[in-house]
């Protein structure tokens, strides 16, 4: 999930990635989007200038994007019309080709050059070079940099000048999501993984592809080539990449597509011949992708092998689930979502969860960190629903909990099919396939420019607090500079907090802003993680400082630490001054974690568990540390 707040220090007059607001700064003279995951539109919606400069793959599919209620309404007849969120961005939306250096004038006097450069991640799915007034920095949205794609941006003619040494770039604004020294299985790898497994099942064997999110075509691809059948999509999706191809007066021109992939899928004219693609509509094939929640006939009534793309596996031969790591989770299916939660919205999903039959109270707890977390982060809350919570398109709570209860439940591998040979198999089958980059593969990337600075744009800060997690210790081999920002802002708020205090209470009394970073763990021993899992406890997101998020309390918290931050951080600004009067409109990088463990405590409280307490937050040093003579402990 991106934390990136899409401020980049050294063009300050841009923004990348994220459109909110940011009250103590100007407003940006130009946005850029590097793709259409949900983790990177936050703000989006509702923004009315300036321009917003992308791939145009990127343009087309955003200005297609509908939400799951509303894409369901329509198919059964309950909306008039498409209801697609961004379309009215479509005069703002300036597409720009790739591999191409191209000057913008923000101002008269202030120019910028970009360059767009494919990131190996979704279609659309680019990095930025910006270039100007004597400054050069690379931001790579969310990549997958393997080796062919570090070997392929080191001769890109627009980047040679740097990773030959010419030049230097200012800073690398880096795809962080994951920071744990363990290799991946190439991409080629994975597929290759996918394609011998699924070639022992019998020839008729309903596969069932679940691609939640952009990034998977090339193995939609591979495996309608290897198992010669189209795949079902439903209409959305078809439509969505169809927007991909290029309309054309000469029918006997060459065609033209805005993602090299679009051709396979979809199809293109040669001469007056169609060429179809893999994908399709129709229902009898072998191969299905079709949306989950309202799968086709066929997928509900035949005995179905499902495909499930992983992060990795482990050396015992566990699977490390993808669960939406780095964006993108439910892009494609997305079924329902909140935007903004309001402190009655957590309390009314409580009180249903407390009242829920069926749900297990480590249910329960996973799904209150999921929102108590997410909450925060100025960005969407993804919920995992069937149809049957939805009525008039408004989500009811007393079918939502029930649904996310069923689907956060870990689902059990089955054997429903016997190979040629007479071996049982599976009905689940994994593949390795990350769309994100691991932690050498970053190195690598990194190494290849060794730019002065490493600016991570998806960082877990209490996990980085805890195990002394750094951009130095990261990436300083491979750098030209030794001054790290990043770096000198997290001492900068761990000495905010008390070097006494913070230094050994790292895990469980520091919150600092930013955003979640899954680590890959090991999987339970009752099977793989969920991709539709809720995070665990350590995986939360925290407040991003640039959000005004509202972060319920339990009935007796202190109602002060329910205030926003002020700060703009993503370029290394910090204002101290607005950390010393504790009625200053600041929250405390303590706060949501106190709230948060007040909270649970409220949970414990209704399951009648002892041994709980309520720690209220003091209201001096800006409700920055836990009162001891307000805890209220029950037992």
């Amino acid at each position: 999930m991106s934390t990136f707040n899409g401020l980049v220090a050294e063009f300050p007059d841009i923004r990348v990635d994220f459109f909110r607001p940011h009250p103590d700064r100007r407003p940006p003279l130009a946005c850029f989007l590097s793709h259409i995951h949900s983790d990177h539109l936050a703000g989006l919606e509702s923004l009315r200038s300036p321009f917003v400069y992308c791939s145009a793959a990127t343009r087309e599919m955003l200005l297609r994007l509908e939400r799951y209620p509303c894409r369901i309404n329509y198919a059964n007849g309950i909306l008039e019309a498409r209801v697609q969120r961004y379309r009215h961005l479509k005069k703002l939306l300036k597409p720009l080709p790739l591999d191409t250096p191209t000057v913008l004038e923000l101002a008269p006097g202030n120019d910028l050059q970009v360059t767009l450069f494919n990131a190996n991640h979704c279609p659309g799915a680019v990095m930025f070079l910006f270039e100007g007034h004597g400054k050069a920095v690379v931001y790579t949205g969310d990549i997958r940099s393997e080796p062919w794609f570090v070997n392929a941006i080191a001769r890109s003619p627009s980047l040679a000048e740097y990773s030959s040494g010419l030049k230097t770039l200012d800073t690398i604004y880096l795809d962080t999501s994951f920071t744990d020294n363990v290799a991946f299985p190439t991409k080629s790898e994975g597929i290759s993984e996918l394609l011998q497994k699924v070639s022992r099942y019998p020839a008729d064997t309903i596969f069932h592809f679940q691609a939640w999110t952009y990034g998977y075509e090339d193995v939609w691809i591979a495996l309608s080539k290897a198992l010669r059948s189209k795949i079902h999509v439903d209409e959305y999706k078809l439509a969505m990449f169809r927007s991909l191809l290029v309309e054309h007066s000469d029918k006997f021109a060459a065609p033209l597509h805005n993602a090299p992939e679009a051709a396979a899928l979809v199809g293109f004219m040669c001469g007056n011949t169609y060429h179809p693609g893999c994908l399709t509509l129709d229902q009898t094939v072998r191969i299905h992708s079709c949306e989950k929640g309202n799968y086709c006939q066929t997928v509900q009534r035949s005995p179905v092998v499902w495909i499930q793309p992983i992060i990795n596996r482990l050396p015992d031969g566990r699977d490390v689930a993808d669960v939406g790591v780095g964006g993108g989770g439910e892009d494609l299916e997305r079924e329902a979502e909140l935007d903004y939660l309001a402190p009655h919205d957590i309390e009314s999903l409580t009180q249903a969860l407390c009242a829920a039959d069926g749900a297990a109270n480590d249910i329960r707890e996973q799904i209150l960190h999921f929102l108590l977390g997410a909450v925060t982060n100025g960005r969407k809350v993804t919920l995992d629903l069937e149809r049957s919570a939805f009525q008039e398109n408004e989500l009811q709570l007393a079918n939502a909990l029930p649904a996310i209860t069923k689907k956060i439940t870990p689902r059990e591998k089955q054997s429903s099919a016997i190979s040629p040979e007479g071996q049982v198999l599976p009905d689940v089958v994994t593949f390795p396939y990350s769309r994100h980059s691991s932690y050498p593969e970053l190195c690598d990337l990194v190494d290849v420019f060794k730019p002065r600075d490493v600016w991570p744009c998806t960082v877990d800060v209490p996990r980085w607090l805890r195990e002394g997690i750094t951009i130095e210790r990261l990436f300083s081999r491979h750098c030209s500079g030794n001054q790290f920002r990043h770096d000198s802002l997290m001492r900068e708020r761990l000495a905010d907090l008390g070097h006494n205090n913070a230094a050994g209470n790292a895990e469980s009394q520091v919150t600092v802003n930013s955003g979640t970073s899954p680590r890959i763990s090991p999987a339970p021993p009752d099977g793989p993680p969920s991709p539709h899992r809720c995070p665990p406890l350590d995986m939360m997101t925290d407040p991003t400082p640039h959000v005004r998020a509202a972060i319920p309390s339990a009935p007796s918290l202190d109602s002060e630490g329910d205030k926003p931050m002020d700060e703009a951080r993503g370029a290394g600004a910090f204002d101290h001054a607005s950390q010393r009067d504790s009625q200053d409109s600041a929250i405390s990088d303590l706060a949501l974690d106190t709230r948060r463990r007040a909270f649970q405590a409220v949970m414990e409280n209704a399951r009648n568990r002892t041994g709980w307490e309520i720690g209220l937050l003091s209201t001096t040093d800006n409700h920055s540390s836990v009162d001891n003579e307000l805890t209220y402990r029950g037992g």
